[in-house]
């Protein structure tokens, strides 16, 4: 494990699946050192995580087929922050619905997340959303997203969709370090989530 002292902050991305090389440019223009993650060892040399967007039952099977499961289950227990995006909201929430029977989480979250929550409604879709952290709208874009259903007690809701049939949901929140969206921040050109995860990191 990357120790407290480390000069330079080093944040991983699980890259078994999902947008693994655009969250890695994003992590560069924010000043941070990003690494593929595909092995336990890989991982423990790392200070933090993103868990990308993809398809959350294959993210499951992957990361037990490559034995990367237990590892991050403990490192996220142990406290390490994460950032999950998409599928990786889902995979860091404690509570899933709309999943397989046996799908099976991460957890660390506490929160409930609907799997294809916009599914049905809009598969793919653009919003300006407001967070509370930002001075400006940040320009969202949601791909057979998740929305959450319920957050702790502890669990920081950052921003909501403001418009539309969605009116209301939660699309991101924070629990200590550990953040979540429902959206793709690493499709968008505006690293300012990527920004604010490594600070959170740093912190």
């Amino acid at each position: 494990m990357a120790t407290e002292g480390h000069a330079v902050t080093v944040i991983g991305v699980f890259a078994l699946q999902g947008n693994v090389r655009e969250h890695l440019a994003m992590l560069a223009e924010v000043g941070v050192e990003g690494r593929a993650v595909r092995r336990p060892s890989e991982l423990a040399e790392v200070d933090a995580m993103v868990l990308p967007g993809g398809e959350s039952t294959t993210m499951d099977k992957l990361a037990r087929a490559f034995d990367l499961f237990e590892p991050l289950q403990k490192r996220i227990a142990d406290g390490m922050p994460v950032f999950g995006t998409c599928a990786g909201m889902i995979m860091l929430a404690n509570e899933i619905t709309g999943g397989t029977a046996d799908q099976e989480t991460l957890g660390g979250l506490d929160v409930t997340v609907r799997r294809n929550a916009f599914g049905r409604q809009v598969d793919s879709f653009e919003a300006d959303l407001d967070f509370s952290a930002f001075d400006t709208p940040y320009h969202a874009v949601f791909i057979r997203a998740p929305w959450v259903e319920r957050v702790g007690r502890d669990v920081e809701v950052l921003s909501t969709v403001s418009s539309g049939p969605a009116t209301g949901r939660i699309v991101a929140v924070r629990h200590d370090r550990l953040l979540a969206t429902s959206f793709h921040p690493e499709m968008t050109g505006d690293a300012r989530l990527h920004g604010y995860f490594a600070d959170l990191v740093r912190g």
